[in-house]
């Protein structure tokens, strides 16, 4: 009986006391933030312009082999895309990861279209933006593409995989700064 009396009084005071009580947000709580903050201009603009030729994409993986070769025991898959995010050039060496093969054309593939470093994603997804994974199902979340930048115009990716995403990143890097000086 005792505790239907208790029941009674308590489901009387959420009736009575629960509208009131909801509506008045806890003092601890901060205003929420302005809206705004919205940049006149849109981060990672760059014009697209005609796509990189094979002879330049070998140069460029001429250089990224250069930078593996410092270290005997790293292997890549190397490619490079146009401004479509379609192969132009690629290189494997021997004894590459087969997965690496993909891997590095959707790290190319990644930088040109979202015309930016696929590290960008990889740091977001680190640091807990989920939304990166449902952007495009091709992205690639990881270090080591970059986009080439001729006089001012993306002509190309080039996106590298078989080590660490630092290990790709380091060798792709070179070959990207070598491109877009």
């Amino acid at each position: 009986m005792r505790s239907l009396t208790m029941s009674l009084v308590f489901g009387a005071a959420l009736l009575l006391g629960g509208p009131a009580l909801a509506q008045t947000p806890p003092p601890s709580m901060p205003a929420p933030p302005p809206a705004g903050g919205t940049p006149e201009q849109m981060p990672f603009f760059i014009p697209y312009g005609p796509t990189i030729t094979a002879d330049r994409a070998a140069r460029i993986v001429s250089v990224v082999l250069a930078e593996a070769s410092k270290h005997p025991t790293w292997r890549f898959a190397i490619s490079v895309v146009g401004p479509s995010g379609d192969l132009v050039y690629f290189y494997k060496m021997d004894d590459t990861q087969l997965a690496s093969i993909t891997i590095s054309q959707g790290k190319a593939r990644t930088a040109v279209r979202f015309r930016r470093e696929s590290r960008v994603f990889y740091n977001q997804y680190e640091t807990g933006h989920g939304y990166v994974q449902t952007l495009d199902p091709g992205l690639v979340a990881s270090p080591g593409g970059f986009p080439l930048v001729e006089n001012g115009k993306l002509v190309g990716g080039l996106g590298c995989s078989g080590g660490t995403g630092d290990q790709d990143a380091t060798v792709c890097g070179a070959g990207a700064a070598s491109f877009n000086k």
